[in-house]
């Protein structure tokens, strides 16, 4: 055989190995691409959520999940609304002045856009453990004669109105998150999307 021929067969085998060699690295290097792609619901997460509330009656909380964490929905009685005056003395933060970064609408003594509907998110702010709904008065739910509805957090005690506004002398020490939320309609809220907020920004610019 000749040098020519020996030559020749050299290169047809560097051929082909590097092209077999490309190839695996195409295959190794697909997985990792697609695993560096987001998931639907990884981009679904941050995204707002809209809720029909028109389904919630008086007196029943619905919970829904925003960005990984649940939000309650309300829909707070007459009777209900009438309690939250009653309870500032028993609050470290009635009027929720402590906490800056709450959206203005959580300012007030309903903590809400409308008094009858309240939003929040449904961790306890001492270590984010999800309190228990023990909205009706007295002791029917395992709560003091006095108590007269919110929500209670079984890892340490921590007690909240139902406006969830933070007890005192208790390990939480700010009143339950109001997320962000708007009204598209009578009935329906999108969570996630603050449109004050944003005509605050728009105005400041002009």
């Amino acid at each position: 055989m000749s040098n020519e021929d020996v030559d020749s067969r050299r290169r047809r085998f560097l051929t082909i190995t590097t092209g077999l060699g490309v190839v695996g690295t195409g295959f190794a290097v697909a997985p990792f691409a697609l695993s560096m792609a987001p998931s639907e619901r990884a981009k679904a997460i941050g995204a707002p959520v809209e809720v029909d509330i028109s389904k919630i009656k008086p007196g029943a909380m619905r919970t829904e999940e925003w960005r990984g964490k649940p939000v309650w929905i309300l829909n707070r009685t007459p009777d209900m609304l009438k309690t939250l005056p009653q309870m500032d003395k028993r609050l470290v933060d009635p009027k929720s002045e402590v906490d800056t970064q709450q959206p203005a609408y959580a300012t007030n003594e309903t903590r809400s856009i409308k008094p009858e509907i309240l939003v929040l998110v449904g961790l306890c702010t001492h270590l984010n453990c999800s309190p228990l709904a023990k909205l009706k008065r007295g002791g029917s739910e395992g709560m003091e004669g006095d108590w007269l509805g919110g929500f209670f957090c079984p890892c340490h005690g921590s007690k909240f109105d139902l406006a969830g506004r933070v007890f005192k002398n208790v390990p939480a020490p700010t009143n339950m998150v109001v997320p962000p939320h708007t009204y598209l309609s009578d009935s329906r809220i999108l969570i996630g999307v603050d449109k004050n907020k944003k005509s605050k920004k728009s105005k400041a610019k002009a």
